[in-house]
Order: structure tokens, then C-alpha cells, then sequence
């Protein structure tokens, strides 16, 4: 037995192993009003097809909980009913395959509204299926327009959308939701000192940039049964404090693992550790320049960690797992590379591909 393809057991859920594909856009849904926000066929055949590559959950993409949260015009959306239908073929195939299902659950905030990163992902007006970012204080990304600061009312909304967009999941078939709060997207962009320059209750100190992530977390948990996990992706650091000559107050580690310790008061059963996104900052490139971060999050805090960034084969994966560093691997790049890298990596570490038979001669 591997730690790598051991099941992980999170409230009521068995998850079969913990080698897990990561929330990745591909920017393939309809931008056109009457179906947008809703997966296709290309959805379909790109998530089963991980799900029979081994992968223990599929977590889709940052699905919009509102249309002005999406990314793009051409990101996945659960704002209303008519979309269901459409996200239950794809949990139900997933979920044939052996895997569970997850769904991240995202409002993309100031950074909203953008094309496709293969077409330059420029800004988008009005006139190109666009509109008006919001964000939790009137401060662009660079290169972007100054997002609409959001009033009580509008939190309010934010806070209820995420609900409905849960309630939308779970009725579609989905077994984990997960809730963004990363990459410079609207939870992260109160939570950070670079972007949260309220003055209200939702600004300030720590207690009040948090405010409305936890708001986040308790409306969901609310609706989520209790069975089953919610998780939660943060960055862990802007990697701004981590730049001698870049004196800004940003978003630091340290911030981090006491959110993540608030998280898990409110029901959040893991926290997905990925860093950054909040400003156009210099990064390392080294192979632990992510995981090392999450590695304190599981020693400092009592909630389980996953590990995403540069994972890159089955002998890595399975170190950060046996040297508890972390509870479960999220893999991205490399699962699109191959869609049955959870299989070859189970070969590879001496258990048994979940399609044993079917694959045998690729394997």
C-alpha cells in the first residue's frame, strides 16, 4: 500500500485515494446569454476522462456564483436553476468513473471580465460580453479597470450566491464543495491589506478582512449537509513580504494560518494551499515554492492540508504525504498533460490502476 492511494476519510465521505485533479479553467463554456455559464460536451469528456485516469476527486473548475463572478464570458456558472441539468451529466460521469465529484465554488471580483488568456486575455467592455468588476475596494489589478466598491447590500448578495450556487451543487450531485478564496479573487481580495482599504466592518485588521470569507463559509455550511466536506482554497502568501525591496502590507503567511484555524471553527474540512494571484509580483520557480507553505499550514493548524504546485510525478506526491507535509495532492499541469497520471502513478508506486484491464497495455 502507498500513502499516495490510501483513502481519506473527510466526515461521511470515503475519497478513494489522494491523488486529486485541481480546479483549472478552460475557458469552454457558451458566452452567449441563453446558455451561459453551463458545461458542454468538451466539459464532459475532459473531467470523465481524468475520473478514469485515477484521479480519487475531480474538483471542476471556478464555476461563477453569480455572472459578474465569472473570470470570462466563457467561464462555468451556477447562478440559476436552468444550469443544473447540464453540471449533473458531468457529476454523475465523474463519479461512474470511481472519483468523487467536487466543484469549486468562485466570484472572480476585480479580476472579472476578461477573455480568453489564448486570445490576450485583454479587459472586456460592455459591447464584448463584458462588464464592471466589483471588488472590496476601488483598486485595479494592473493593467485592469478600478472595480466598483461593494456596498453592505451587495455582500449581502455575495454572501447568499454562494449558498444558492452550493444548493445548485449539491442538487446536480456534487459530494465536495470547495470555495474559493485565492488568487486575488474577491474572498482574497478582502482578506488582503493590497486590496481591502475599507473602513467598515469589513476592513481593517484581521477580524474584519475575514469577515466576509467566514460569512462565506457559514452560508454554505448551512446548506451543505453535514456529511459531506467543504473545503477552501486560499493563497498563502501575496509574495509580496517575501520581496525585501517591496515594503507594502499584503497578505502573509501568518494571516493565513489563523484564517485557516477560523476556517475550520466554521466547518471547513481542508484547506487547498496555493499562493499569489492578488498582484503582478515575482515568484519563485523552485519545486517547493508552494508546498512548503502548505507543509506549516498541516503542522501549524489542526486542519487537513492539500498540496497543489508543481507536483509534477508519483514519487514527489508521495513524499509530501508520508512526510506530513500534506493529507492529499492536488494536481494540475500534469494532469492535463496526461489524463491518467493517477493511474501511471499508481503503477508506478506498486498499487493497483483503478482501470486495471482497460489500460493494461498503456500502463
Amino acid at each position: 500500500m502507498t500513502t499516495l492511494f490510501t483513502p481519506l476519510q473527510l466526515r461521511g465521505l470515503e475519497i478513494p485515494n489522494r491523488a486529486w485533479m485541481s480546479p483549472m479553467c478552460t475557458y469552454s463554456a457558451a458566452a452567449e446569454p441563453a446558455t451561459a455559464g453551463r458545461p458542454t460536451d468538451f466539459h464532459l469528456a475532459h473531467y470523465s476522462a481524468r475520473a478514469a485516469g485515477g484521479a480519487g476527486m475531480v474538483v471542476l473548475e471556478a464555476t461563477g456564483v453569480a455572472p459578474e463572478g465569472r473570470i470570462s464570458p466563457f467561464d462555468l456558472g451556477l447562478w440559476e436553476d436552468a444550469q443544473i441539468p447540464d453540471f449533473s451529466r458531468i457529476a454523475s460521469a465523474i463519479r461512474a468513473q470511481g472519483a468523487v465529484a467536487g466543484i469549486q465554488l468562485a466570484h472572480a471580483g476585480r479580476k472579472a471580465s476578461t477573455g480568453r488568456p489564448w486570445e490576450g486575455g485583454d479587459w472586456l467592455g460592455t459591447d464584448e460580453h463584458g462588464w464592471m468588476p466589483y471588488g472590496a475596494s476601488p483598486v485595479a489589478f494592473p493593467g485592469g479597470p478600478v472595480p466598483h466598491e461593494l456596498t453592505r447590500e451587495d455582500i449581502a448578495a455575495v454572501v447568499r450566491a454562494f449558498a444558492d450556487a452550493a444548493l445548485r451543487a449539491l442538487e446536480a450531485g456534487f459530494q465536495v464543495a470547495e470555495i474559493h478564496a485565492a488568487h486575488g479573487y474577491l474572498l482574497h481580495s478582502f482578506l488582503s491589506p493590497l486590496t481591502n482599504h475599507r473602513t467598515d466592518e469589513y476592513g481593517g485588521d484581521l477580524a474584519g478582512r475575514a469577515r466576509l470569507v467566514l460569512e462565506v463559509i457559514d452560508a454554505v455550511r448551512a446548506v451543505w449537509p453535514q456529511e459531506l466536506p467543504v473545503l477552501m482554497r486560499i493563497s498563502t502568501t501575496d509574495w509580496v513580504q517575501e520581496n525585501p525591496e517591496d515594503s507594502r502590507e499584503s497578505w502573509t503567511y501568518e494571516q493565513s494560518a489563523q484564517l485557516v484555524a477560523w476556517a475550520g471553527e466554521h466547518g471547513v474540512d481542508l484547506v487547498d494551499a496555493s499562493s499569489g494571484g492578488n498582484d503582478v509580483v515575482p515568484i519563485p520557480h523552485d519545486e517547493d515554492y508552494q508546498t512548503r507553505y502548505a507543509a506549516r499550514l498541516r503542522r501549524d493548524t489542526s486542519v487537513a492540508v492539500g498540496a497543489v504546485g508543481r507536483v509534477k510525478d508519483a514519487r514527489r506526491a508521495e513524499e509530501l504525504l508520508t512526510s506530513g507535509e500534506a493529507d492529499a495532492v492536488l494536481v494540475g499541469r500534469e494532469m492535463l498533460r496526461d489524463p491518467s497520471w493517477a493511474n501511471h502513478a499508481s503503477r508506478a508506486l506498486g498499487a493497483a490502476p483503478r482501470f486495471l484491464e482497460q489500460y493494461a497495455y498503456a500502463l
